[in-house]
């Protein structure tokens, strides 16, 4: 008996360690598995050990080796797997992966989704004009684009001329029970070199490349470190993550004389623990969508400084749970990460509250029901509304999707 659950195929440049990619992961764990079938394509490669972070053992993942350049030259091949799979929904995700789209509606897969997560190195603002045109060309081969962020969402509708029916604004959501507070004293990381009761532990969470700005963050703590020499005795960072700018962040700690005062900790699987084990979590990046490790320090409970990009404003709140600084300025950054050194109980009020916001808002509960409406109500009106059990008529019925 064929499997009449319908397939979404997620379609990424490459399927390894990432914010982007970690939104995939949760998706595909969390959706029901009764409703849904998944594949993903990976324009580049799927990393054999990202992949492990799936849940599931009925996803397929196909690897296309894409060179650089344009990716004309995997249309046809493309049009085969859509036309093979037959997929409800194609679903892909930042511009990297939009020209999918294309081979997508010519193989007539019924749903073409696109999702907005972020800007890279190359369009921090958004202002190429490159990019926004290669956006508008494909536009007419996406029904529906899901903006993270209002940001995203207006440069959309006002920048690339997408209609604001067709754009849904979506949050990323975390797993507020993998991501917790300890409710006591910061738990002891059993390799950290920073465990000591006294210290104030400072952590950064992300890849080592360019758009995430880690040079910022190290240059920060030698501008705390020469604003109040005495803070050496308490002030720590921990780096968490790898990637192409690990040997010139390195270096820049050497020979900024700050070694013992940072610990390399490289890409983790006990992110949650690693979370647990700081006093305050900072994102110093050029450029966000929604990022993924600012809801975790969030649900940790920790107190966040953060750079004023993206949608980072519009989780933190400024001012309740954390602080808000500008890019590539380590002078501010500097400055924030001294206030909490200085005021304890501002930094618990600020990491209270962060918990609480993420309870309210940022859920992965929440994030997976809003992409399960969005898919069913996307296939209800081009009469492809899932009908194979009760529990699927009964969700339609209660989204109000009949």
């Amino acid at each position: 008996m064929s499997d009449v659950r319908p397939l979404i195929v997620h379609v990424v440049y490459r399927f390894a360690v990432g914010g982007l990619e970690n939104g995939v992961v949760n998706l595909i764990n969390h959706l029901p598995h009764e409703r849904w079938r998944h594949t993903v394509v990976a324009l580049t490669d799927v990393c054999e050990r990202f992949r492990q972070r799936v849940q599931r053992d009925d996803v397929a993942y196909v690897s296309l080796h894409k060179p650089a350049g344009h990716g004309v030259r995997l249309y046809p091949r493309l049009f085969r797997l859509f036309r093979e799979l037959r997929p409800a929904i194609v679903h892909t995700r930042n511009l990297a992966a939009l020209e999918a789209t294309v081979p997508a509606w010519a193989a007539g897969v019924p749903v073409r989704m696109h999702g907005e997560h972020g800007r890279d190195i190359d369009d921090l603002d958004g202002t190429s004009r490159k990019h926004r045109l290669l956006r508008r060309l494909y536009r007419p081969f996406v029904q529906q684009y899901v903006a993270l962020s209002r940001d995203l969402e207006r440069y959309l509708i006002e920048a690339i001329g997408v209609p604001p029916q067709r754009v849904r604004h979506i949050y990323n959501g975390v797993d507020a029970r993998r991501f917790a507070p300890t409710h006591g004293p910061r738990l002891e990381v059993k390799d950290s070199p920073f465990n000591g009761p006294g210290l104030f532990v400072l952590g950064a969470v992300g890849r080592f490349e360019p758009v995430k700005d880690p040079l910022n963050l190290v240059q920060a703590l030698a501008h705390a470190f020469a604003l109040r020499p005495d803070a050496t005795e308490r002030l720590r960072l921990v780096l968490v993550g790898d990637g192409p700018l690990r040997a010139p962040v390195a270096e820049a700690v050497r020979s900024g004389g700050l070694d013992r005062f940072v610990w390399f900790a490289g890409q983790r699987a006990d992110v949650p623990d690693l979370l647990r084990g700081l006093d305050c979590f900072v994102l110093p990046s050029l450029a966000e969508g929604i990022s993924n490790t600012l809801l975790e320090a969030m649900a940790t409970g920790l107190p966040v400084i953060a750079t004023r990009v993206g949608a980072n404003a519009d989780l933190m709140e400024n001012g309740r749970c954390g602080q808000l600084v500008p890019r590539a300025d380590p002078l501010s950054l500097a400055q924030a990460i001294l206030r909490y050194l200085d005021n304890p109980q501002l930094a618990a009020q600020h990491g209270r509250a962060a918990r609480q916001i993420v309870e309210q808002r940022f859920t992965l509960e929440r994030m997976v029901q809003d992409y399960e409406d969005l898919y069913l109500r996307l296939l209800a009106q081009c009469g492809r509304a899932p009908g194979a059990t009760d529990a699927v008529i009964r969700h339609e019925r209660i989204s109000g999707l009949n």
